[in-house]
């Protein structure tokens, strides 16, 4: 996989934020070396995010985030403001663009303080200083996070790009999908039943993921459809040391593979990978706890047009009435559309988050917790409702035991 095919949420995103006129669309353009957002004299140019997935050295894939101006005013500006902070919840480093002549605003205290409350890395880039001295700082920020630059002459740019890349070196180790649980030589089967939410000719991307983190290891990759699963097994001469099913296939899948291999799902492997795996198994003990009336999120990150079979707006709500009996009060979320406030819920189930980054997953996941509602996603509350989740966890050990000792 070359740098250019590197999904977007898995890409190190890095924001800048400010005030209207601070210079931050310029210096964009300098660290990029692209004119990626449109500079004008005029407060409040940009209107809305404006992202770019490019590679930049030395760090490597990266998306870039240009911000509206968070001081911006009216109606519109309100829009905007609430925007910029959606795409914090995004980032993964943060940049606070100040004009060194107009000094710290109260705004720039006000995104300070959302960065630091939302635990994102940030630096503070006094722009402009060709034009004034550098003599400002600000007090509380350790001063290496500081730097002073100018997007008009360039001094100063290398120095921060340098600083933001010590910053996302340490947001690009995650936890594998799966390649820390096999060994060189495996054989994994991976069931993949043909979607038709799928563009035509492509797996969905957590397939793609899988075999691609199978390959990487070293082990070997078997990709058959659910239908042909059971003779596939039947005609390989030893057991496969794993296999991996789309969680609607659950069911089937688990009827067709001996006890004795261990199973799971891709849904189970991107929980995992995207840190919330934990938190969906003890959310997934909710199922068995619902009621008439009780109302449930269903959220999909992804934005796709829904079609027949969708499994968000139709399969699940199908399974959850057969496998609770209730009446359940179902609403639906897609994109980037999760609630500030979610505690008016019993229970959250999530899509795997495949097409969000890391940061903005757990986001949901630690507001859904501060706000005290239960939160599982959509592999695992399959695997609860067909009776399999500590089977499909047998391949950790103390999530397994967490389920058998409900």
């Amino acid at each position: 996989m070359s740098m250019n095919d590197v999904v977007s949420a898995e890409r190190v995103h890095i924001g800048f934020f400010g005030c209207r006129n601070a210079g931050k669309s310029s210096l964009v353009n300098a660290i990029t070396a692209q004119e990626l957002s449109v500079v004008s004299d005029t407060a409040g140019t940009t209107t809305d995010p404006v992202k770019k997935s490019m590679e930049l050295l030395p760090i490597g894939p990266v998306v870039i985030v240009d911000t509206p101006g968070f001081d911006d005013l009216g109606e519109l500006g309100e829009k905007r403001v609430a925007r910029t902070r959606a795409v914090l919840r995004t980032i993964d480093v943060a940049v606070l663009v100040i004009d060194v002549e107009a000094g710290v605003q109260e705004t720039d205290r006000e995104l300070l303080a959302l960065i630091e409350e939302r635990k994102v890395p940030y630096l503070i880039a006094w722009n402009k200083s060709d034009e004034h001295a550098p003599a400002v700082e600000l007090p509380g920020v350790p001063i290496e996070r500081q730097l002073w630059v100018s997007a008009k002459t360039g001094n100063g740019i290398k120095e921060l790009k340098d600083a933001i890349g010590a910053l996302a070196k340490g947001q690009q180790e995650s936890v594998p999908l799966v390649a820390d649980l096999i060994h060189p030589g495996d054989l994994l089967v991976l069931v993949v039943p043909i979607d038709s939410a799928a563009p035509k000719g492509r797996l969905i991307l957590p397939q793609q993921q899988t075999i691609r983190d199978i390959l990487d290891a070293d082990a070997r990759a078997l990709v058959v459809k659910e239908n042909e699963l059971k003779h596939t097994l039947e005609e390989l001469r030893n057991p496969p040391a794993m296999v991996i099913t789309d969680s609607q296939a659950f069911k089937k899948v688990a009827a067709d593979v001996a006890e004795e291999v261990p199973l799971t799902s891709f849904s189970i492997l991107m929980a995992r990978h995207k840190g919330f795996l934990e938190l969906a198994v003890s959310g997934a003990a909710k199922l068995d706890d619902l009621s008439n009336g009780d109302k449930v999120l269903i959220c999909e990150g992804c934005t796709h047009h829904r079609q027949c079979g969708d499994i968000g707006t139709e399969k699940l709500p199908k399974w959850l009435r057969e496998y609770t009996g209730k009446e359940l009060s179902l609403e639906f979320t897609s994109g980037k559309g999760f609630p500030d406030d979610v505690s008016g819920y019993e229970l959250i189930l999530h899509c795997g988050g495949c097409m969000l980054t890391e940061r903005e997953v757990l986001a949901h996941m630690e507001q859904a917790a501060a706000q005290g509602t239960p939160v599982t996603n959509y592999g695992t509350a399959i695997a609860q409702m067909n009776g399999i989740l500590k089977r499909s966890l047998s391949i950790f050990p103390d999530l397994a035991a967490q389920v058998a000792g409900r």
